[in-house]
């Protein structure tokens, strides 16, 4: 379930009685002083802006592949005003290969309302923060609870995942009676003080220990109260999302080299898939490209070649990419307009291109340096 979708679910609120099984923050925050991750770069001089950018890397990706990204995302935008300020493509470019590209986009436009509203300054209320493009109640909290230590519960994919098995929470955590269970769980557990560390604790816990696929209860801080645990049936909490078919599509990415070896790049559309990057050429079918190399370069091809196939993953559906070396016969017309440009292959720093689309032209690159 993406944020957007989670704002329309109001979580409980703080008249919700704290701590039920008080135990339960007291032995995570014991364990967190001493097993817990202390060296992550945004904890480092955790303001808000920082823990706001972490916090938006992290949906749906692990830490590992973050921190890289982080690094180089603060070093070029150390502010949000250096963020607002900065072309789309410079923020698509460090973004590329970190996939889920409307959080760039979000994060840029939320930057932009930043400087103009709040006077640069990242707001730390979850209300208002609720109302920045791309922050869902959970992403809100943790920003308010991480930078400031306020007392705001979260529910991220691991909080869920404890809590579901802690308290044998039934059905898939994305319907929404069992998420609001899930958000009262929350606030019961999250104590009065120590609300970043908490907050921290519970997200390492599901992140180390309290894992999908193997949990280590023999290193679990509560399990001794985990009732999934007890029960012996840690694997069936949660439940996982219902099981749909992934659909297939398939699609022809095109190579159009001219005189100069150089490639057509082409801007999508600024929503949907890969919003906003810069891509190949798009076609349904082989037969198509000499149509489409006279209407829209003013020439036809002189050769089309296929490439090696390959396959991307999004969340919905399963994506085959056929690449077509395309060479012209002739000076291609009519490209140079806004939303086209001509680069070298080895060449494309700067512009956010989709990672399958990274891995095409860095093949090319590699295949002529061969030559």
């Amino acid at each position: 379930m993406n944020d957007a979708v989670k704002s329309r679910i109001v979580p409980a609120t703080k008249s919700v009685t704290c701590c039920a099984n008080p135990d339960f923050a007291a032995r995570l925050l014991d364990w967190f002083a001493s097993h817990g991750r202390h060296d992550l770069p945004w904890q480092q001089a955790p303001d808000p802006y920082r823990i706001w950018i972490s916090e938006i890397m992290l949906q749906q990706t692990q830490v590992s592949s973050v921190i890289a990204y982080f690094d180089r995302f603060m070093a070029r935008f150390p502010s949000v005003s250096d963020l607002a300020a900065a072309p789309r493509d410079e923020v698509l470019a460090l973004w590329a290969g970190l996939g889920y590209y409307a959080r760039a986009r979000n994060l840029h436009d939320a930057a932009h309302i930043v400087v103009a509203r709040f006077d640069g300054v990242v707001p730390t209320d979850p209300v208002v923060l609720r109302g920045l493009p791309g922050i869902g109640p959970s992403t809100a909290a943790a920003i308010a609870a991480l930078a400031t230590g306020q007392r705001h519960a979260i529910l991220d994919g691991n909080v869920k995942r404890v809590l579901a098995r802690y308290h044998m929470v039934a059905g898939w955590p994305g319907r929404t009676a069992v998420e609001r269970r899930l958000w009262e769980l929350a606030w019961q557990h999250t104590p009065q003080r120590e609300v970043a560390a908490y907050t921290q604790a519970i997200m390492d816990l599901g992140a180390t220990v309290c894992t999908r696929s193997r949990p280590d209860c023999s290193r679990c801080p509560v399990a001794d109260g985990c009732a999934s645990r007890a029960a012996g049936r840690v694997s069936e909490f949660p439940r996982p999302r219902p099981r749909k078919a992934i659909p297939h599509r398939a699609t022809c990415m095109l190579l159009v080299h001219n005189h100069m070896g150089e490639v057509l790049l082409q801007r999508r559309p600024p929503a949907g898939i890969w919003g906003g990057l810069w891509s190949l050429p798009e076609l349904d079918s082989p037969d198509e490209v000499a149509a489409w190399c006279r209407r829209y370069l003013g020439v036809k091809p002189a050769q089309v070649e296929p490439r090696a196939p390959l396959e991307h993953t999004f969340t919905h559906f399963r994506l085959h990419i056929t690449p077509l070396a395309v060479a012209l016969d002739g000076e291609a017309v009519n490209v140079g307009e806004d939303g086209q440009v001509w680069l070298p292959p080895g060449q494309i720093e700067g512009y956010g291109v989709a990672a399958p689309v990274r891995r095409i032209l860095d093949a090319l690159a590699s295949s002529a340096r061969a030559v």
